[in-house]
């Protein structure tokens, strides 16, 4: 691990040309949105507030600005109860603001990076490795040094040489 002077946030409207996010828990639900959460579950329709956050705007912008925003979610079916929220709220309401996801399902065959961790990866150069406890509370990120940087990027090259866009998924298997 390496400190680092910046946070995740700071990254996020830092970062010159891609922010790359590899998702491997069935289970975020401690980590925000959670009364958006409890809504869906309840049947309830998208609070104003979750369709606003300020994770759009930041995506919206980095996107403007002519950078990208992409991710890799790594999951088998059936999906969790928070996996279905995640994909059919989260995602859809995400992509209206230019991030792109891929599903690299794991269902019928090996998971290929199955000792990945959640990360972000700034730039192909800055890693914040992501740390969560067992019920899905984000609990800081750790920032790696360059000595793990090739192990990063072939996790992410993996991730997307497998992954399918999430459009194309969802039109297979969204509930």
């Amino acid at each position: 691990m390496t400190t680092s002077s910046k946070t995740l946030g700071d990254w996020f409207n830092n970062f010159s040309r891609e922010a790359f996010r590899l998702e491997t828990l069935d289970d975020y639900s401690k980590s925000g949105g959670v009364d958006a959460y409890q809504a869906f579950l309840a049947g309830d329709p998208q609070p104003e507030d979750y369709k606003t956050a300020g994770w759009m705007t930041t995506v919206g912008d980095a996107v403007q600005s002519g950078r990208r925003i992409y991710r890799v979610h790594i999951l088998a079916r059936p999906l969790t109860n928070y996996l279905r929220f995640e994909l059919s709220w989260g995602y859809r309401r995400n992509m209206a603001a230019g991030e792109e996801f891929f599903i690299l399902d794991t269902t019928n065959q090996e998971n290929p990076i199955a000792d990945a961790p959640d990360f972000w990866l700034f730039d192909e150069r800055v890693i914040g490795a992501m740390n969560y406890d067992a019920e899905g509370k984000y609990l800081g990120a750790d920032f790696l040094g360059e000595d793990q940087l090739s192990r990063f990027l072939a996790y992410r090259d993996t991730a997307m040489a497998q992954a399918v866009p999430f459009a194309e998924w969802w039109a297979k298997y969204g509930e």
